[in-house]
């Protein structure tokens, strides 16, 4: 024990011995009084009070001593009658009405104090308050026992042989377990900046001996209230916590689903790779390509607005009516009358007020011709061979309206011709319009120029990932990133 401790002071270790006795005989003269009163045995309440004053009167003196009295002298007589008039006109409250006062926490309570007597006085008033007591002798017990089981409140005596109740309180204040345990300090010390100490270290509040009943009742209830408050607190963060989990391994769920419906890269008879980043755990943006008989293979990409559970759901849904051909009357071999058909299928009003872009195009392999139509969605890009050189592009999109705006929109089909050795990239907005670090956004213009260079490469969608990733920075993608390329 450090020389800093209350121990250490002889005054204040003479002062604590003397008044130990006085305040056990004041704290049971309390409670037979409030026995008495509750009893209707009149007659010996005023008895008990007198008792009361008596060792109230007796505190103040031991607290107007210094060390020379101690040792033999007299107290002043001024002095002594001071103290005695500051005893009796601070009488206690009777105790009435506080039976089962803190029943409603069902709060846990462990004193800590050397003193049998000590620990029986507040273990007797604290049980008639409706708390449960747990009792032990000395601070190392104190440490055990709260590591080991649950407390809503510490009573910790200041001074203890061997380790006292300062180096108890730092170290409960010091465990991230036990922390959070409400401690009150009691003490006869009476001194400032033994308060401030303890105070400063964590503890809640301070109590000195003898205690005001109703002081007692007050700040235990203020304890309690505030660890009733942390517990509940901390339930609403565990069930937080819980949901956020749960919902995160749905979300996770949710994801794989999406990008299982997204059909394999293949070989044969075209070459076929993509890439996809959703900027959040569900994105907004679909895709998919299948034979439709053996001479018409079609590829499309659409993206809807905004992002999250609820465009995930719609972009699935689309999707899988596309790649089921489920729309009736509708020949999936003309891009426009898919458009159309899916247009009056997914009617905004109808879809939360969302609505989607869609590229949607048709490749007959014998005749080598790619017809298209598009709704508010961003043109493909077909990569030419040029030689040695950056490869030619060619922007293919035809002018039509977001899907889902207004009924019986017309949406018309454009044709080219696909060379030997092109590459045709279908994409969304998030591939190009990336903002850099200075609040830039890239044109299509510079993508377009990036896949010139790169697009045919067997790496190019991962150096276009790359790129976009460099240009963004650290954290997710302000959009959904998906690219689709065929090589013919």
């Amino acid at each position: 024990m450090s020389d800093s401790s209350p121990s250490a002071d002889p005054v204040a270790r003479l002062r604590h011995d003397l008044r130990t006795p006085v305040n056990q005989i004041l704290g049971y003269s309390e409670m037979l009084q409030e026995d008495a009163q509750a009893g209707g045995h009149n007659a010996y309440v005023s008895d008990l009070a007198k008792i009361q004053v008596a060792a109230r009167q007796l505190i103040g003196l031991i607290n107007q001593v210094n060390v020379e009295v101690l040792s033999g002298g007299s107290l002043p007589a001024r002095t002594a009658q001071n103290v005695a008039h500051r005893g009796t006109s601070n009488l206690p409250d009777d105790g009435r009405g506080e039976t089962n006062f803190f029943a409603r926490f069902n709060g846990q309570v462990l004193v800590v104090d050397d003193n049998e007597s000590n620990r029986d006085v507040l273990t007797r008033r604290l049980k008639r308050h409706g708390l449960a007591v747990e009792t032990v002798v000395n601070g190392q017990e104190a440490l055990s026992l709260v590591r080991s089981r649950p407390f809503d409140l510490v009573l910790l005596d200041m001074i203890m042989p061997e380790v006292d109740g300062y180096t108890v309180l730092q170290q409960i204040k010091a465990d991230p377990q036990t922390r959070h345990i409400p401690i009150i300090m009691i003490s006869a010390l009476d001194e400032l900046d033994s308060v401030i100490r303890c105070i400063e270290a964590g503890a809640e509040d301070y109590l000195p001996k003898p205690f005001n009943p109703i002081l007692l009742r007050a700040r235990i209830g203020a304890c309690l209230e505030k660890k009733v408050l942390r517990d509940a607190e901390q339930h609403h963060l565990r069930v937080i916590e819980e949901t956020q989990r749960r919902l995160a391994e749905e979300l996770a769920e949710a994801a794989n689903y999406v990008r299982s419906i997204f059909p394999p890269p293949v070989e044969r008879p075209l070459r076929i790779d993509w890439k996809y980043q959703p900027s959040t755990e569900l994105g907004g943006d679909a895709f998919g390509y299948h034979w439709i008989d053996p001479e018409h293979f079609a590829v499309y990409l659409l993206d809807v607005c905004g992002h999250g559970v609820g465009a995930s759901l719609l972009s699935v849904t689309a999707i899988n009516v596309i790649r089921s051909g489920s729309l009736p009357n509708t020949d999936f071999r003309d891009p426009g009358a898919v458009l159309a058909g899916l247009n009056n299928a997914f009617p905004m009003e109808k879809q939360n007020n969302m609505y989607f872009t869609l590229w949607y195009g048709v490749y007959h392999m014998p005749s080598r011709t790619l017809r298209h139509a598009s709704g508010g969605h961003p043109p493909a890009l077909l990569l030419k061979p040029s030689g040695n050189g950056p490869a030619v592009s060619e922007r293919l999109r035809s002018p039509g309206l977001i899907v889902g705006a207004m009924e019986d929109v017309v949406y018309t089909s454009q044709s080219c011709n696909i060379p030997p050795g092109a590459s045709l990239l279908v994409l969304c907005d998030g591939c190009y319009e990336i903002r850099d670090a200075l609040g830039r956004v890239m044109e299509f213009d510079e993508f377009e120029k990036f896949m010139q260079e790169h697009g045919a490469s067997p790496e190019g969608l991962e150096k276009l990932l790359s790129w976009i990733r460099e240009r963004h920075g650290d954290g997710p993608l302000d959009d959904d990133f998906s690219i689709v390329r065929i090589q013919f």
